[in-house]
């Protein structure tokens, strides 16, 4: 693992922390890195899960990043105090979510039938132009069911994810790969959230 940058002093950090708040992105991105020591050392306490490494940092990461934007120096503590907190919630938070999958899905795997015993895939409901297919559809009503809870149920991540790693609404394809540079992740986490959203559009159809 690389070798991380000493910690800010208290004086550093209040410095650092005034010049982001007064729009230099270049503090922030000092902060966020002399602190990735400390994400770190959070994500050790979890070591034995079995989430990979580099996925609970990336969240870690995620949560020090929440923490810098909404810290208010004014409550008496430090940064690094703060961050530990929500670095611990945002893994926290991931794992209560994975363990509500229960298997991998994906755009093919049916998530009903309609009202003559036809499979519906999500893909094929939602963002399907073909007539036919919409044709077997009881007035259009699991189209609208559908929509509905992909809007009602998922994260704006989890949403963000499915749009571009399908194309969906007419937005560009993307691979994981390419989703993962641009959100700052791994690319096995952008696989987890994917899944994650298709399981979760899956279960809620079928209430």
């Amino acid at each position: 693992m690389k070798a991380f940058d000493r910690p800010l002093t208290a004086a550093q950090e209040r410095q650092y922390l005034e010049l982001f708040h007064g729009g230099d992105k270049k503090a922030k991105e000092i902060l966020i890195e002399k602190n990735l020591r400390l994400v770190v050392h959070m994500v050790k306490k979890y070591s034995c899960s079995e989430y990979e490494l580099e996925d609970m940092i990336s969240i870690g990461t995620i949560g020090l990043i929440k923490a810098i934007d909404s810290f208010d120096e004014k409550k008496g503590n430090r940064l690094v105090t703060y961050a530990a907190k929500c670095i611990d919630n945002e893994l926290l938070m991931m794992f209560r979510s994975e363990k509500k999958r229960s298997k991998e899905v994906s755009l093919n795997e049916p998530l009903g039938t309609d009202k003559e015993g036809n499979k519906i895939c999500f893909q094929d409901i939602t963002f399907s132009e073909d007539e036919d297919v919409v044709a077997r559809l009881q007035n259009n009503a699991d189209i609208a069911k559908l929509n509905k809870v992909f809007n009602s149920v998922l994260s704006d991540m989890e949403k963000e994810i499915l749009i571009y790693r399908y194309g969906l609404y007419g937005r560009r394809e993307r691979t994981q790969r390419e989703l993962a540079d641009e959100y700052g992740i791994s690319r096995s986490y952008v696989s987890r959230i994917e899944k994650r959203a298709l399981e979760r559009l899956r279960d809620a159809f079928r209430e």
